[in-house]
């Protein structure tokens, strides 16, 4: 993706099983916990670095101690930060009492951080300002030690203002309207409520507040308390939450948009957004990782009982096909392969562009994240090239001499690394707001490996805003002089915004969406623009479930080519000397290399939630009414 956008959020759950003295003596440190949070997050730091934050339960400690401790940061490197204090703290104390150094019980009594419920967090923030406050986990404090929550997700709902209504309907006044304040405002009322009736039930039982304590934690009905908190979600959503006294559990959304997977064994349950950094911290085999279903809830008790519950009546699985392509770890087996496969299903598109003549092209790719599709759609190629190498063979087998034979065979696919980024403008450019001058200079090119009749095919993972492409990348290649510059998208046309975590609100900064409006001009039908608008504000008072998507009708009256080579008129200048062809892949290709994970409402309008019709309409109507503001 050459356009910097930004995406989904990871999660990491711990729940140690055994006593924290178990992991000193088979791992050398009551610290286990700890290290492996550690780990867990920095896997993930593919999913956040606007910050991170970390969260520990400690079980069964006296009245009058600390048993949980946070502790966030919105710093460059958020994850680092946190554990650089989280360290400190543990070496301040060890500092201090040296003779406690391999005492378990007295570390856990004195020393914050270590316990036996650790959740973590990295966050890409989409919405609103990248404030500590709005760092995960977010905590709900209470006295009674039932009524602690600790959340955490993944997760963007398109239905904020209902369920902030809905709280304000309860009698609660909630201090934003965020859905992460509304969402855990919306379990925490039911957890009150889910305390006070056992409470009221070991009342009657003649038991005492203390005595009713333990009681409520056994009883506590987790299952129940988030079934009646998720009834009006409308999102996707990977959840997590810790209760004071010790449960903990982990809620994914009913059409599987965001991803969770957990791992169980007799020492601990782990869950977390990717299933690369469960095989890598723990050292497990792929097949022993569980994919959480979803709409269930993963729920551990106090107690270490494990279950899975049935939360959500689950809708058709749409799981976020562009996070396989893009923003998930590639070390992931399925990930892997299937972005090999769609590297190799788009090589037919791009041998048509450049007349089957490998002979006289480059491949390459831009940025590393697209390098897996590049060595699909090299190995593609190469069977093309053996597969015609042996037909000449075959045609000519009966006068073919020795160094013709030679010659042939000695024919290879040619692959170079043109563009190299250079990472040390990265970070300063997108937050300038001379970006537009600055960003000809994000990446590198390799001079002296280009001919003048060569083509030039360069595969990006994804095409979003087109930015970088026109600024820079196109630019950069150019001064190789190729005859032809063919820029390959392993992804589909970026068409409509995502509402259910990446960082995709605004139509307008689509280029598919721009480019789509240039073709209604100059073929004299942008009147269809306002047709689209009046539906769409038609159906503002309209159920999330009456919606329909009618920015669709924006794209109708083209074919997915007019399309783009509209967006490669529009990314090519007048001064760039070689042609410029822009190749998407297709949909039902795109199904093809990813079979399990077939959310594409950002490529193709079908959003797999009532509130993504929503989203989508009210981003029109923004466009259209010059409103420079999100969809939800």
């Amino acid at each position: 993706m050459s356009d910097a956008i930004k995406h989904e959020c990871g999660i990491a759950l711990l729940r140690l099983k055994k006593p924290l003295q178990f992991y000193k003596d088979k791992y050398g440190s009551a610290f286990y916990g700890i290290q492996k949070m550690y780990l867990l997050m920095e896997k993930q730091h593919n999913r956040g670095q606007d910050g991170a934050g970390f969260a520990s339960i400690k079980f069964d400690v006296a009245p009058g101690k600390r048993y949980i401790s946070r502790v966030r940061s919105n710093q460059a490197q958020p994850i680092q930060d946190i554990f650089t204090q989280i360290n400190g703290r543990i070496n301040e104390e060890l500092t201090l009492h040296p003779e406690f150094q391999n005492d378990v019980e007295w570390q856990k009594e004195n020393i914050p951080y270590i316990g036996e419920l650790f959740l973590g967090h990295v966050r890409y923030g989409t919405f609103g300002k990248n404030s500590i406050e709005s760092v995960h986990p977010f905590l709900r404090q209470n006295n009674w030690m039932h009524r602690n929550l600790i959340v955490a997700g993944n997760f963007n709902m398109t239905n904020v203002k209902e369920l902030f209504d809905n709280l304000v309907e309860l009698g609660q006044h909630p201090k934003e309207l965020a859905d992460t304040v509304t969402v855990m405002e919306k379990i925490g009322h039911f957890l009150d409520d889910e305390v006070t009736d056992l409470y009221q039930e070991c009342k009657n039982n003649g038991l005492s507040k203390r005595e009713a304590s333990p009681v409520i934690a056994e009883k506590l009905d987790i299952a129940k308390i988030l079934k009646k908190a998720s009834k009006n979600w409308d999102g996707g959503f990977a959840m997590a939450g810790l209760l004071g006294h010790g449960d903990a559990f982990v809620l994914r959304d009913p059409a599987g948009i965001r991803p969770a997977f957990y791992y169980e064994d007799e020492e601990i349950v782990v869950v977390a957004s990717e299933r690369p950094v469960i095989q890598t911290v723990f050292n497990v085999a792929f097949e022993k990782i569980q994919e959480l279903e979803p709409g269930k809830a993963l729920i551990i008790k106090k107690n270490g009982s494990f279950s899975l519950e049935q939360i959500l009546e689950p809708l058709e699985k749409k799981s976020c096909s562009f996070e396989r392509i893009y923003f998930s770890r590639g070390s992931d087996a399925e990930i892997y392969r299937e972005r090999k496969m769609l590297g190799k299903l788009i090589l037919p598109a791009v041998l048509e562009a450049i007349d089957n003549d490998t002979d006289n092209t480059v491949f390459s790719y831009i940025p590393n994240t697209a390098e897996t599709s590049f060595y699909g759609m090299v190995e593609a190629a190469n069977d093309f090239l053996n597969q015609r190498k042996n037909q000449y063979i075959l045609d000519h087998r009966k006068t073919l001499t020795k160094e013709k034979l030679e010659e042939i065979l000695s024919v290879k696919i040619r692959t170079e690394k043109v563009a190299i980024k250079d990472a040390k403008l990265r970070t300063f450019i997108t937050e300038d707001s001379s970006r537009d001058d600055l960003v000809a200079h994000v990446y590198d090119v390799t001079y002296g490996i280009i001919k003048p009749e060569d083509n030039l095919v360069i595969i990006d993972d994804s095409i979003v805003r087109g930015t970088t492409l026109k600024k820079s990348i196109i630019r950069m290649m150019d001064r190789l002089n190729p005859k032809q510059i063919v820029i390959v998208s392993s992804a589909p046309q970026i068409r409509y915004p995502d509402c259910y975590g990446i960082d995709m609100a605004k139509l307008e900064g689509l280029v598919a969406f721009r480019a789509v409006l240039e073709l209604l001009k100059e073929n004299n039908r942008y009147n269809l623009v306002e047709e689209v608008y009046k539906k769409c504000k038609a159906q503002e008072k309209v159920k999330d479930t009456d919606m329909q998507n009618h920015v669709k009708e924006i794209y109708a009256p083209f074919t997915d080519q007019q399309i783009s080579d509209k967006i490669a008129t529009m990314l090519s200048s007048s001064d760039i000397k070689a042609h410029v062809k822009i190749i998407f892949q297709t949909v039902e290709n795109l199904h093809t290399a990813c079979p399990k994970n077939k959310g594409d409402w950002y490529f193709t309008g079908d959003y797999p939630t009532p509130g993504g019709n929503r989203v989508v309409n009210q981003a029109f109507i923004n466009f259209y009414e010059g409103k420079d503001a999100r969809a939800y």
